[in-house]
């Protein structure tokens, strides 16, 4: 495996930790996986997100800084997959703190994250709006019910500024509309072949497309 560290981001319900636990088993990898689930502010957030947004990005951003400076991130014996890439923690922020939040928050990251653990690869799963509602639907957990779709499409389109502008390592940007992650073995196996072959620099991966040359 050339790339010790890959980190697999996007937006909500394209795929990411369905993937993670896929490539860290392909690779003998040993799984990082996000710490959305133990947010004790994330369903209010979904609700009503003004009163704790603060709250909500500063859990997330010392959670997963936790994770990142743990131990087996920061002196790793084995190759490593996370389900999350600590800069969107600022991508989130964004779209949902003040202007005073936002500027206390960015000046607390770029403090704290300055010394963390960072990827050689991301891969960067995309899908339109359309599709992650449908995927956020089937996979019925019932806070991400409450997202609204005007934030969604928001979210969607930082993503795309982020990794359109992105220099920090290798990337991957996959089209994962159409891609089953969970099933579709054909499409999860050339996407394997082709990270295993992946030198530095951008690539792009459109099962779709590769289907049909």
């Amino acid at each position: 495996m050339k790339h010790q560290f890959i980190a697999i981001e996007g937006p909500i319900g394209v795929g990411k930790s369905t993937l993670a636990r896929i490539l860290a088993e392909e690779f003998s990898a040993d799984l990082i996986q996000d710490t959305e689930t133990h947010n004790p502010y994330l369903k209010q957030f979904y609700k009503d997100p003004k009163p704790v947004a603060l709250h909500t990005q500063l859990h997330f951003l010392l959670s997963r800084l936790e994770v990142l400076n743990s131990p087996a991130v920061a002196r790793p014996t084995t190759p490593l997959v996370a389900d999350f890439l600590l800069d969107k923690d600022k991508l989130f922020a964004e779209l949902t703190l003040s202007e005073d939040e936002w500027w206390m928050y960015t000046r607390l990251f770029d403090r704290m994250s300055a010394d963390c653990a960072k990827p050689d690869l991301v891969i960067y799963l995309q899908a339109p709006l359309e599709k992650l509602i449908q995927r956020i639907e089937r996979r019925g957990l019932r806070h991400e019910q409450r997202i609204d779709s005007h934030y969604l499409q928001q979210l969607i389109s930082i993503y795309e500024r982020y990794f359109h502008e992105y220099a920090e390592s290798s990337l991957m940007i996959v089209n994962a509309s159409d891609i089953n992650l969970a099933d579709d073995r054909q499409d999860v196996s050339v996407l394997i072949d082709r990270i295993r072959q992946l030198e530095g620099g951008r690539h792009f991966f459109n099962p779709v497309a590769s289907t049909s040359m």
